[in-house]
């Protein structure tokens, strides 16, 4: 039996170039792809949003003095387990992270956005796997 939400969703497969662009400005377009907002189908419980691959993740842009000022947390749920990182070490290091954890801000907080986030694929590089997927370049918004 074919669920609701499968029969409205037309999914195509979207690359987004992140080289050059501010990391919030591309984080916004991709979250907005990834929900389906551009669609006249879009209904907010319902996931009816597109797949999303980034490629040039290490080529993002933080303004400010986001490099050092900005601090990412996490915690191993150990006592004394806190880790924090600088965006800039991060975008040195795992520049995918940096990208995959600002979209994720930006989805709703609950179930929907867990299946959601499993449709975005980050990738350092500009070569990626899904060249099978044929997937259409989607121009800028800035």
């Amino acid at each position: 039996m074919v669920s609701r939400e499968d029969a409205l969703a037309q999914r195509r497969w979207v690359t987004v170039d992140a080289s050059g662009r501010a990391l919030g400005r591309v984080a916004t377009q991709i979250a907005d792809l990834l929900r389906g907002k551009g669609k006249p189908t879009f209904s907010p419980h319902i996931d009816c949003g597109d797949f999303v691959v980034v490629i040039n993740a290490a080529k993002v842009r933080l303004t400010g003095r986001k490099l050092t000022d900005k601090i990412y947390y996490r915690h191993s749920e150990y006592p004394g387990g806190l880790r924090a990182t600088s965006a800039g070490k991060m975008l040195g290091e795992k520049p995918e992270r940096l990208v995959r954890t600002a979209v994720q801000g930006m989805l709703p907080k609950n179930r929907l956005s867990r299946r959601l986030i499993t449709k975005l694929k980050v990738y350092t590089g500009a070569e990626h796997p899904h060249a099978a997927q044929q997937a259409v370049l989607v121009a800028a918004r800035d």
